[in-house]
């Protein structure tokens, strides 16, 4: 009797353990946004275990269906974790009040020992929307005082303070106190890189999702993250790489698939992104992912197919969207869009709506988005101001935009500002010779008769950078030929027999039949010889 007795405690001990691991593989694909792999693993738990239930409401609440999540909470009604539950939905129904009723009563359920209702209401405050989020820290920091090494409470105030503009320093403070005690945690790894991602550091936030990917491959979350930080980067091969490895480990569902669409359509690869976003819409998807699809497809297409079409995509996307979703970049998309459809007052308009929602401080991906475009378009003064803008707003930016700057004030014709711009490349980047020839181009087209000769020492200048190697290569030919011309030019008038037979012979061995020697040639010739002048160069 007394071995049968110590077997069958046995078997109900390794039950009972079984059930407990299978409950935190419920909690581990909640926690991986596996919300229907959750689902599954705890739907039959949750009949007698309340932790099983609220991460079975959870999954429901998180993977769209609010009814559900409603009705799995109210089966524990006075449990602490699953009436946080209940305060979830009450904000996800708009029912503040009750929902902030709920986590306060949730809270003053917590004792000396027993802190974790205070985590639990944090929570309902942290992961919805217009909350009191200074209340959900406190109590996050309330319970970490009675358990500092808490998980679920470091993570939710780590969360609770991304929420909050300037929250970076202490939400990474809060993800590292986890990783310092637990290096290989996928979950907190990831968030570690998306802060580095919202910092625009994208090469701290792959090294972070790369860690995490190492710490679980089958996390699918380190994969998706992987994927858009590879696409700002501009590596598209390897967003999509990551981004079809997202999706082999997710659900595969319909969210699953939009994000997929979404990649497509950020690594650029416009006509799949066309192709699967329209196939999802056949299927009938959520008002809210119809909202999603319908902007992938209408930018998609703007890049890939009908520009009428896309136009009709669009504003079906921003007539639904909630204006708080609405990034930066799909208003510029959308001004790129009236831009190539000569409706410039429209484009200006989103281009100007971009920039003033874009909290950023550095801007300069916006601004150049935006000057890009109206290069494309020939439209060369809208252009040069956008790249004004740009190393105005960031002086240490690279040099080619301070190029582009001068440059399409040069096209423009608008020499003042070009000049002021080809002063500052110059004095930024003094050892890039496009910096001095630039400079020197400038200088020439306001001195356009080279009677000053103001553009003589930057022209010499750049063609001391170059030196004889740089003069042969042929991508130089041209700008090489339009200094010696100048050169030429500008002797010619100043009457320096020396020097100008020192740059014809120069200007000969680059092009023996420019048309500026014959120019000078056919004076010398001529009566009156040296006394008349050639055209203009």
């Amino acid at each position: 009797m007394k071995r049968l007795l110590i077997m069958t405690a046995a078997v109900a001990m390794s039950v009972c353990a079984m059930a407990q691991q299978t409950t935190n593989d419920g909690i581990k694909m909640y926690r991986y946004e596996k919300y229907q792999s959750a689902i599954k693993i705890l739907t039959p738990l949750g009949v007698k275990d309340a932790m099983a239930n609220y991460y079975l409401g959870l999954s429901y609440l998180d993977a769209g269906n609010l009814s559900k999540a409603d009705y799995t909470f109210q089966r524990y009604p006075e449990d602490p974790a699953n009436m946080a539950g209940e305060a979830r939905v009450a904000f996800a129904k708009k029912d503040a009040a009750k929902g902030n009723q709920i986590t306060k009563d949730v809270a003053a359920k917590a004792k000396k020992k027993e802190f974790m209702p205070l985590v639990y209401a944090a929570d309902a405050l942290t992961y919805s929307d217009g909350t009191d989020l200074q209340q959900a820290i406190q109590w996050y920091k309330d319970a970490l005082a009675k358990d500092p090494g808490n998980f679920d409470a470091h993570v939710g105030m780590g969360d609770a303070y991304r929420k909050q503009t300037g929250g970076g320093g202490p939400a990474m403070d809060n993800y590292e106190a986890i990783t310092d005690k637990d290096p290989k945690n996928s979950v907190v790894l990831t968030r570690i890189g998306d802060l580095w991602y919202d910092a625009r550091t994208y090469n701290n936030a792959l090294d972070f999702y790369q860690k995490a990917k190492d710490a679980d491959a089958n996390n699918p979350l380190p994969y998706r993250s992987l994927a858009l930080a590879y696409q700002r980067t501009g590596k598209f091969d390897l967003a999509l790489q990551n981004i079809k490895k997202y999706v082999e480990l997710s659900d595969n569902t319909i969210s699953d698939q939009v994000s997929y669409a979404e990649i497509l359509y950020q690594a650029k690869s416009y006509c799949d992104a066309v192709k699967v976003a329209g196939d999802l819409l056949q299927q009938q998807p959520p008002a809210d992912k119809k909202t999603e699809l319908n902007g992938i497809m209408g930018f998609s297409e703007a890049q890939c197919g009908d520009s009428t079409e896309a136009l009709t995509y669009i504003r079906e996307y921003f007539r639904h969207a909630d204006p708080k979703s609405v990034t930066p970049a799909a208003y510029i998309e959308f001004g790129k869009l009236w831009l190539k459809l000569n409706n410039i007052d429209s484009a200006s308009f989103y281009y100007t709506k971009g920039i003033s929602v874009d909290t950023a401080q550095n801007k300069t991906d916006v601004y150049r988005q935006i000057a890009e475009a109206y290069k494309s378009r020939k439209d060369y003064c809208k252009s040069a101001e956008w790249y004004n803008n740009l190393v105005k707003s960031n002086p240490s930016t690279q040099p080619l935009d301070y190029f582009w700057s001068v440059v399409m004030y040069y096209y423009c014709k608008d020499l003042k500002p070009a000049l002021v711009n080809a002063e500052n490349f110059e004095a930024k980047y003094p050892d890039q010779p496009s910096s001095v020839y630039w400079h020197a181009r400038v200088l020439a087209a306001i001195d356009s008769e080279a009677t000053t000769g103001a553009a003589a020492p930057s022209f010499i200048k750049y063609l001391d950078q170059l030196g004889p190697d740089g003069e042969a290569k042929p991508d130089k030919k041209n700008d090489v030929r339009q200094a010696y011309e100048y050169l030429v030019l500008y002797n010619y008038n100043a009457k320096d027999k020396e020097a100008l037979k020192k740059y014809i012979e120069r200007l000969k061995a680059i092009d023996p039949n420019d048309t500026l020697l014959k120019q000078i040639e056919d004076l010398e010739k001529s009566p009156g010889g040296g006394s008349k002048k050639p055209g203009k160069k």
